[in-house]
């Protein structure tokens, strides 16, 4: 299959009109820096965040964009990373600020490090939601209810693409908010072995009236055992979409899965929908592939009260 690759970049342009521009200088700065940057000929170079590759899909009947990130150390070694996969994950979607928290971790060693592979979407309630039963969720003509059909674009596709271009352990996870979020609901309930983790953040769980929520208690009845890790949180969006989640959370610690690790995390009283991503997003990965703290041996004199520095040389 072929793919078309092009390269996600981002210039950095410090450009100031001339006419806005004193004839004199700041104080401390040279008249010819003020110069350049009044001229456009400061040195510049594109920052290279990664690469997009817009992928042929018979499934979509379409190519489709597909971005990934990886840490530096990918070209340093044969190391295996686990993927981090973004649903609206184009990059004028969440790619870059998903792809952001993969990039933190190479500097605090926070949590493991990870390839992060944005999967675009286009039609979001189409490829999002699954069809709906209740007459009041049906629209004509019909522009939702095709979240298994994506789901198959990413499992037949997607997927095997990243794996057989990178190098990639056993850890798949996927992370998405809103009706990105019910769709990762639905994938860890009627799907689960496609990914081993899943972060569900304040998925739309209201879409068919809770129609996945109230299934809930009997997919988790006879659902499979095995190795998973679950976090869902919620923002104060209340209604049938906290609803939902309070009937899935029951359902959970009502049959506990053997093998799942579940968190949920209420975030009602301090975020709303629009502001809950990157925190979450952050805190979930720090929950999922969180690494200890690193033991920095004994505390410096200048981190104890009323420390004094050694008198030896």
């Amino acid at each position: 299959m072929r793919n078309f690759l092009r390269t996600i970049f981002v210039t950095a342009v410090f450009s100031v009109l001339g006419a806005c521009v004193s004839n004199n200088a700041p104080d401390g700065i040279p008249d010819a820096a003020v110069d350049e940057a009044a001229e456009g000929t400061l040195q510049q170079k594109p920052i290279i965040i990664g690469q997009s590759f817009s992928l042929p899909s018979i499934i979509m009947g379409e190519a489709r964009e597909i971005n990934v990130w990886v840490p530096p150390s990918y070209e340093e070694g044969e190391k295996s990373y686990p993927v981090l996969y973004v649903i609206d994950g184009a990059a004028d979607q969440d790619f870059h600020h998903i792809s952001a928290l993969g990039q933190l971790t190479t500097l605090n060693g926070d949590y493991d490090e990870m390839i992060v592979v944005g999967i675009g979407t286009r039609d979001r309630l189409r490829e999002l939601t699954s069809k709906p039963k209740d007459p009041r969720y049906i629209r004509n003509p019909p522009d939702s209810g095709d979240g298994a059909t994506f789901r198959k674009h990413v499992s037949d596709e997607v997927i095997p693409f990243i794996e057989v271009r990178y190098r990639t352990n056993d850890r798949r996870a996927v992370i998405g908010e809103s009706l990105a979020g019910l769709w990762i609901a639905e994938v860890f309930f009627r799907a689960p072995d496609l990914f081993t983790d899943y972060i569900s953040i304040s998925p739309s769980l209201w879409w068919d009236d809770k129609a996945l929520a109230k299934d809930a208690d009997a997919i988790l009845a006879q659902f499979p055992a095995g190795e998973r890790r679950l976090y869902f949180t919620m923002a104060n969006e209340g209604g049938t979409m906290q609803g939902g989640l309070d009937l899935i959370i029951a359902a959970i610690k009502k049959h506990q899965p053997k093998g799942l690790k579940w968190h949920y995390v209420d975030r009602r009283k301090s975020e709303v929908h629009s502001t809950i991503y990157h925190g979450a997003a952050l805190d979930a990965l720090r929950i999922l592939f969180g690494r200890p703290a690193p033991d920095y041996g004994e505390t410096p004199w200048y981190l104890t009260e009323d420390g004094q520095p050694p008198t030896d040389p």
